[in-house]
């Protein structure tokens, strides 16, 4: 049976402790989604807004990743290609997003983007430690873990943005920053679905 099965490092793909995980994960995630949304209105900073978008974005694809844990392997792989999916198009929206502050954009405000950048960092943080362990399993968790750590970075990303934005009294660190969020979106998403579609060609959880 699919769900019984292990991944290369010997994690079961559905066992108690690893539903009690993600759901502390994704509360975390909704409520860091909740304070970066208005921490971005006030700010003006489209890093904090893509950080905040990123933190709603995990939370549902944390979601999915709980919903299928009993399901096959083929099931997994198919939610780590939908998930991976939604990783390319948040870099999408966010390029587009950059490219259109760059031309009528204003200077935000660098105290709020650094201190809720610390917020996040600390948030995520957490998260990694608690997914630690995903970092090696089948394409689905391994998503997991590839989230809340590109998250971690994004938020160190957000913080030097800050201190780039008040350094410079410019925009183009705070659109430099989200640029290179997408950009990682990107590589992530191009690493899951290399790997979920190996999983489908073979049968087998593990790395492409």
């Amino acid at each position: 049976m699919g769900a019984g099965c292990c991944n290369d490092a010997g994690l079961p793909a559905d066992r108690p402790e690893i539903r009690r995980i993600l759901l502390i994960v994704i509360a975390i995630n909704a409520v860091m989604f909740v304070v970066e949304v208005f921490a971005s209105v006030q700010s003006g900073s489209l890093a904090l807004l893509s950080d905040s978008l990123d933190f709603a974005g995990d939370a549902a694809t944390y979601g999915i990743s709980l919903a299928v844990l009993s399901a096959s392997l083929r099931a997994r792989s198919w939610a780590a290609i939908v998930k991976a999916a939604s990783m390319a198009l948040f870099g999408i929206w966010i390029l587009a997003a950059a490219v259109r502050a760059a031309i009528m954009g204003d200077v935000p405000d660098a105290t709020t983007m650094s201190a809720v950048g610390g917020l996040a960092l600390a948030a995520n943080l957490i998260s990694v430690l608690f997914l630690l362990r995903f970092r090696s399993g089948d394409a689905n968790l391994r998503s997991v873990w590839l989230c809340s750590r590109n998250d971690a970075i994004n938020n160190v990303a957000v913080i030097l943005a800050g201190a780039g934005v008040f350094a410079s009294a410019s925009r183009w660190p705070d659109l430099a920053v989200a640029s290179i969020m997408a950009l990682l979106a990107f590589w992530s998403a191009v690493s899951v679905l290399r790997q979920a579609r190996h999983e489908l060609r073979h049968g087998l959880p593990g790395h492409a």
